[in-house]
């Protein structure tokens, strides 16, 4: 089984802490805009982009991964982890959602 890292990392960010927190790496990191959505910027991180979120119903931030993998049904399996597709919509995407033992969420998909 093989899974790889994806292009996305992802940072789900509190209403009240997600301007500052985009400015942080905007404006003190140096981090320069892929893109921007209502809910959302996207900076360039290396290879990556790096998303902060902003979740309206949540307390703290989680940081949540992407991985890439032929088959993610099997990865799932192959895991062990807990399917966790209720988290966010999969509009357009072949993958599921889950977990590591510490709790941070991954989205296992098809590149």
């Amino acid at each position: 089984m093989k899974i790889r890292p994806g292009k996305n990392i992802a940072i789900k960010v509190p209403r009240h802490k997600w301007q500052e927190t985009v400015a942080f790496y905007r404006d003190k990191v140096g981090l320069k805009v892929a893109r921007e959505l209502t809910n959302s910027v996207g900076f360039v991180f290396g290879e990556m982009t790096l998303w902060v979120d902003r979740v309206e119903r949540q307390s703290q931030s989680d940081v949540w991964l992407e991985l890439f993998t032929e088959d993610p049904d099997r990865a799932l399996d192959h895991l062990e982890s807990p399917q966790r597709d209720e988290l966010e919509p999969l509009d357009g995407v072949t993958g599921h959602w889950t977990s590591d033992p510490a709790g941070v969420v991954l989205l296992l998909r098809n590149e």
